[in-house]
């Protein structure tokens, strides 16, 4: 399974129903909120059910069988 790589450009966090928008993970803004809020995605290998956690550098982010880190 290849890890992907989330640049931070300017910013010093991203939000993590923006980031699985971004990634294209999730169709809308709506379905990320529905997937967090059923405890199927992880921050650190921890279940993570807050819509606006912030990501930062060194974050590691599990949907389904898709990886990434933050960097």
């Amino acid at each position: 399974m290849a890890m992907e790589k989330f640049e931070l450009e300017g910013h010093d966090f991203i939000e993590l129903n923006k980031l699985l928008k971004l990634l294209n993970w999730v169709s809308s803004g709506g379905e990320a909120k529905l997937v967090i809020d059923e405890g199927a995605v992880k921050v650190n290998n921890e279940t993570e059910t807050r819509r606006r956690r912030k990501l930062r550098k060194g974050d590691l982010v599990k949907f389904e069988s898709q990886t990434v880190r933050i960097e």
